[in-house]
């Protein structure tokens, strides 16, 4: 989940003062500024998708990933560089130089995650990304048409993230398959939730970005969250319903 700020907690939207009613060209403008949203992030995973493929059948990922040297580790944590960058820059950054950083980092993560070809069968990962799909469309559906409030239950799910990192990086110490396993089961738990969550956020900032500057920047940011809790609950779910070669 990409860290950027929920315009929730600062007053009442613009768009709901007033009369505190919606009209049609608001819904509109939520619909498209919607679709915006999941056709960047869709077409995000899919070039992931591509490069973690084209690069793991070229054998540079073989040797790379699973050889000596410091490359792989400058790959592994390179989409992190790019996170950050886009977080914390997107403030003073242009709309087009956040879409090149976003391009940017599913191509790196496409890099980092071309292991898995190497790992699994493809018709494990194939099975994998069609159910973390399917998972992922009901759980952001709900969380964009539920009434409830889930603000809280995002700050107890990204607690939740921090201690499935501390945990992880104990883990590659303990290499405990039983604790992997707990891992991957609580990992998925916490990502379907914060699809939920993360839904729920990007679709109530549009009452404070449509018509501004700002509403591309939200888009790309948006995109990257949700790209995020995807990747994340199919790599989790992959441990599980994945088949080693």
């Amino acid at each position: 989940m990409a860290n950027w700020s929920d315009p929730r907690m600062v007053g009442a939207p613009p768009a709901a003062a007033g009369t505190g009613t919606r009209d049609v060209a608001y819904d509109a403008g939520l619909r498209s500024y919607m679709l915006s949203v999941y056709n960047y992030m869709a077409s995000g995973v899919l070039l992931t998708g591509i490069v973690a493929l084209l690069f793991a059948q070229s054998g540079m990922a073989q040797d790379i990933m699973f050889g000596p040297g410091l490359t792989k580790y400058l790959i592994i944590f390179s989409p992190l560089v790019f996170v950050m960058a886009m977080n914390f820059g997107i403030n003073k950054m242009s709309t087009g130089t956040l879409q090149m950083l976003f391009w940017g980092f599913a191509i790196v993560m496409g890099l980092s995650m071309s292991t898995i070809f190497l790992v699994y069968t493809g018709a494990s990962i194939a099975q994998t990304f069609f159910a973390t799909a399917a998972a992922f469309a009901g759980l952001s559906l709900w969380g964009y048409t539920t009434k409830k409030d889930l603000s809280g239950m995002g700050t107890f799910l990204i607690m939740g993230v921090v201690g499935l990192l501390v945990a992880s990086v104990i883990n590659i110490f303990l290499k405990s398959g039983t604790m992997n396993l707990v891992i991957s089961f609580v990992g998925v738990l916490i990502f379907a939730g914060l699809t939920a969550y993360d839904t729920q956020k990007i679709k109530s900032m549009y009452a404070y970005v449509a018509g501004t500057e700002m509403m591309g920047k939200t888009v790309i940011m948006g995109a990257l969250s949700l790209y995020l809790d995807f990747i994340n609950m199919f790599q989790f779910l992959l441990s599980f319903m994945g088949s080693r070669d």
